[in-house]
């Protein structure tokens, strides 16, 4: 299973990315092998300011649907368009093709309550 050192992991199975103050945000490959095969991705909170551990959007599976969690707070300026017809992405390239989100943090310090690849690991007992 993929769990690349160089992003950020959440408790709730989302990676995050960081240049500067942007955080590129998407799913892990362990929610999506958790979830199956990906029907849908929906993000109604595109140019919305959220805080962290906000709802931002729902993933859709075949078996169910899974609320997608803001790991920074920050305002949501990009989605990944790629994925309205492409959904099967976050399946295919989750830590690529498949990112779902753009936010322009707003609190850096936040950054720190993320957890590392080993701390992911960790987690899911990989």
């Amino acid at each position: 299973m993929s769990i690349p050192a160089n992003l950020k992991y959440t408790k709730d199975h989302e990676w995050v990315s960081i240049e500067g103050d942007i955080a590129t945000i998407g799913i892990t490959h362990f929610a999506q092998k958790e979830l199956g095969d990906i029907v849908y991705v929906e993000v109604e909170t595109l140019d919305q300011t959220l805080e962290k551990d906000e709802v931002f959007g729902t993933v859709e599976a075949v078996k169910t649907v899974s609320d997608l969690f803001l790991p920074l707070t920050g305002e949501i300026f990009a989605f990944n368009e790629e994925l309205e017809s492409t959904p099967e992405n976050v399946n295919t390239d989750p830590y690529g093709a498949g990112w779902m989100i753009k936010v322009k943090i707003a609190d850096p310090a936040e950054i720190e309550t993320l957890l590392s690849d080993e701390a992911y690991k960790e987690l899911i007992g990989a």
